[in-house]
């Protein structure tokens, strides 16, 4: 495995994460999630992502049960907020209110001292941002968490957030976790630009676009019984890759892979891999085999003639934006 400080903070994560999204605590039994979880940290991934509304805080409790056996400085825990946890008013968002009340219930759940990533995971509308970052700043100051970050946040919102956490000596903000993969790269114009201005890193997720760039979805073929696409419990997402051109696109793609002697799904890791901003790579596993598959991309570096290849293939659709 290799590491990668996150942001401009001293931390280092592993190039890739397991995450729990739509999976632990949902998907896939419990015994087989530790397993996968095991795995990792026997590969040398020292970075695990979750969050409080991942199946009410199900994946969280599942993600801190695996990892209680492990010396708690030797790996890396990031949970989220801002999705409703309840039906009051105020069970949701940014506001101070729920800030602090989440990350105590998030800690109980992982049964853990502390929180070492704790991000914001929307924009909050309705909360003033100076609210949110000082509540941020003030659970760094009690020791609760040790790094704040976002994700999917816009590039004018990193860079406001950002430039209060100067102007006020906040804690600044490490990391954002935007979705970011061959097909969906709408990060590449702005949001990595105004990050690397200030200091966050990229903690991507779905860089294997929920599966399709494996190579298993193929175009004008029935989708798998055994697959993430045909489970309604995991489908919301992946569907919106299904359109011919992307389908027809990931074959061309494969067989770029082959003739490389590499799978897809580690073509498209070290594709993502190759932006300096991106500081590690989030992927879900239901197998512990998937993880042993796909940590072997930190170790492929590929060449500048490779990647003119997949950007020539990636041109069919440049102009695709999945439905969301």
């Amino acid at each position: 495995m290799k590491y990668r400080r996150l942001g401009n903070s001293g931390l280092k994560v592993s190039e890739i994460a397991l995450g729990s999204w739509l999976t632990y605590g949902k998907s896939v039994e419990d015994q087989t999630a530790e397993d996968c979880i095991h795995k990792a940290y026997e590969l040398g991934i020292n970075f695990f992502d979750t969050a409080n509304a991942y199946e009410s805080g199900e994946a969280e409790k599942v993600l801190g049960q695996a990892l209680q056996g492990y010396e708690r400085s030797s790996y890396v825990v990031a949970t989220k907020v801002f999705f409703p946890m309840g039906a009051g008013p105020n069970d949701r968002g940014l506001s101070r209110k729920h800030i602090i009340e989440q990350c105590d219930a998030s800690l109980k759940r992982l049964n853990m001292d502390y929180i070492d990533l704790y991000q914001c995971h929307r924009f909050d509308e309705e909360v003033p941002v100076e609210e949110t970052l000082l509540a941020l700043d003030d659970l760094v100051k009690q020791g609760k968490i040790l790094y704040a970050g976002v994700s999917e946040w816009t590039a004018a919102q990193i860079e406001k957030a950002s430039g209060l956490s100067k102007e006020w000596r906040l804690h600044p903000l490490v990391s954002n976790q935007p979705i970011y993969n061959m097909i969906e790269r709408y990060i590449e114009d702005e949001v990595i630009p105004v990050s690397e201005r200030n200091g966050l890193g990229q903690i991507v997720f779905s860089p294997l676009a929920q599966g399709v760039l494996t190579g298993k979805y193929k175009p004008n073929q029935d989708i798998p019984s055994n697959s993430r696409a045909a489970n309604d419990a995991t489908n919301m997402i992946i569907n919106s890759y299904f359109d011919e051109r992307v389908l027809s696109t990931v074959e061309k793609l494969n067989t770029l892979a082959e003739n490389n002697d590499m799978k897809l799904s580690q073509l498209a890791l070290a594709w993502t891999l190759r932006k300096p901003n991106v500081s590690s790579a989030i992927i879900g596993a239901s197998r512990p085999s998937q993880i042993e598959e796909n940590v072997k991309a930190v170790d492929i570096t590929l060449t500048d003639n490779l990647v003119k290849e997949i950007e020539s293939i990636l041109e069919a659709i440049n102009d695709f934006h999945p439905v969301r």
